[in-house]
């Protein structure tokens, strides 16, 4: 009878080791999702002041800055502490939708078109912030901006309505002279074979951008759509390399992208049924 008792006995703690080792496997990389394209290696779900994040760039130990599309605040947020850890004002309410650094200067992008300087903006508890246009309005709904390191050029991109449907153009802005070039440096063919899955009646339609980013190394340009959310590749040239279709799952509706020095690709996600994201993706390229 002791023996049968220890067999059940045996048999339970057996039972129970093994439900502690699948949860543990299914749980040890809870932050990790794979798909065809791409994996998402981390997630960090952000409070709800930033609900409606727009911008993101990459600042210096694991720290990001961001702006959201109501209120004239840059975040920084970070990674590591999983918090946001300063809030800088520099303007009143506005749509705000794009943020890039150059410096100790920030940039920050409205839809209008007109950008803001935030000059020493880790650097003063008072910052000083001016405002220019670059000629673009309501009508192109302005959302991307980068800083084009290899030039000190900021990049911008109509979302809607560029000078022909045919094509978005990514458009240079001097940080001195504080103007965009007229023409744009580079051309995103709407009419593209690789964007003939998503080709609509308006062909300005077929691709809206919501951010852009530089490949620190490879130098391409990474732009990122958040209404179908994909992510379309360009090499210096404005050639289309890659067309990566997200999904919705994962990416709500993506409007911020940015990279660490290393090449490490970063993503924010409005707050769609969930919570507003950063989520770090390795693609499969």
């Amino acid at each position: 009878m002791k023996s049968f008792k220890y067999i059940i006995v045996g048999v339970i703690i057996a039972a129970a080791i093994a439900i502690v080792l699948a949860f543990t496997l299914n749980t040890s990389d809870v932050n990790s999702k794979k798909s065809d394209d791409y994996i998402i290696k981390n997630t960090w779900e952000l409070p709800k002041v930033l609900s409606e994040i727009s911008g993101i760039t990459w600042l210096s130990d694991n720290k990001i800055a961001s702006v959201q599309d109501e209120d004239g605040v840059i975040f920084i947020y970070d990674l590591e502490k999983k918090e946001v850890v300063e809030e800088i004002k520099f303007a009143g309410s506005g749509d705000y939708e794009g943020i890039a650094v150059y410096k100790i200067d920030a940039y920050v992008l409205r839809s209008d078109g007109k950008i803001f300087k935030v000059a020493r903006f880790r650097e003063s508890e008072k910052v000083t912030t001016t405002s220019f246009d670059t000629g673009f309005t309501e009508k192109n709904n302005m959302e991307s901006l980068t800083l084009d390191t290899t030039s000190s050029f900021l990049i911008v991109a109509p979302k809607d309505r560029d000078s022909s449907d045919d094509f978005k153009g990514l458009y240079q802005v001097k940080i001195d002279s504080e103007k965009r070039e007229a023409k744009p440096a580079v051309k995103i063919n709407m009419n593209d074979a690789a964007l003939k899955e998503f080709k609509n009646k308006k062909a300005y339609k077929t691709f809206s951008p919501s951010d852009v980013a530089i490949h620190p190394v490879t130098k391409e340009y990474y732009v990122l759509e958040g209404k179908n959310p994909k992510l379309v590749i360009l090499n210096r040239d404005g050639a289309i390399k890659n067309v990566i279709k997200l999904d919705k799952d994962d990416f709500a509706q993506p409007e911020g992208i940015t990279f660490s020095p290393d090449g490490t690709l970063y993503i924010s996600n409005e707050a769609g049924k969930g919570k507003a994201t950063i989520v770090q993706v390795d693609l499969s390229l």
